[in-house]
């Protein structure tokens, strides 16, 4: 998985920086976002608000729990399936990354690969969040129409004068908007593993896949 491990590591580029609190600047004039140090309500009706107060979220469960504190990736990967997961689209996601090879999975298949999937994408985010610290987010003003049902919503993460980006893909279901890529440092989560599903299915069939990804999440025990 030569590009995912890119995308990992770029993640973790971001993530990893310094030493002791995670500070989120205000978003935009407009926005309908509300802080959610308090409780754990995030608002889905604006794809902005949704990315803030999701990101508040998790990173005040972090702070309060000391999960930063000695590596606590078992924790961390908890926080991210309750606190990120519900706000995301994995279906789509996974679906996205199949390419041709989904239509040709069974609804079994589908399923074993949407939890494996899930399951590799929630260890890499954890490994990265044990050690988030003291960095700045700021949330560039976001660009749509009311008509709109696929937007970008961009931030940039500063430390020490040092900028990175990290920009979040939503789509818009009904009334509420749904994460289903995100983009890290120029690299995105879909393209970067759409290359490696594919490559194992080509060369294994779709039970060779499964078979990978069971034994990429089993190594990360």
């Amino acid at each position: 998985m030569k590009k995912s491990l890119l995308f990992a590591a770029s993640l973790s580029s971001i993530l990893l920086i310094s030493s002791s609190v995670f500070a989120v600047t205000p978003m935009a004039s407009g926005s309908t976002a509300s802080s959610t140090a308090s409780n754990d309500v995030v608002s889905t009706s604006s794809p902005d608000g949704l990315i803030k107060g999701m990101v508040d979220n998790v990173v005040t469960s972090i702070k309060q729990q000391k999960l930063n504190q000695g590596g606590q990736v078992k924790k961390i990967a908890e926080l991210i399936d309750a606190k990120v997961m519900p706000y995301t689209d994995l279906e789509t996601t996974t679906k996205m990354v199949m390419g041709p090879h989904w239509e040709k999975s069974t609804p079994d298949q589908r399923a074993v690969i949407m939890k494996e999937f899930k399951q590799l994408l929630i260890a890499t985010y954890a490994g990265a969040l044990t050690k988030v610290n003291d960095q700045q987010i700021n949330y560039k003003p976001l660009r749509m129409s009311p008509a709109d049902t696929k937007v970008i919503v961009k931030s940039t993460i500063i430390d020490q004068g040092d900028t990175k980006s990290l920009d979040y893909r939503l789509y818009k279901s009904g009334n509420e908007w749904k994460i289903y890529d995100i983009n890290v440092l120029g690299i995105g989560l879909v393209a970067s593993y759409k290359t490696d599903f594919n490559e194992q299915a080509n060369k294994n069939g779709i039970d060779g896949l499964i078979r990978f990804l069971q034994a990429k999440n089993n190594s990360k025990k």
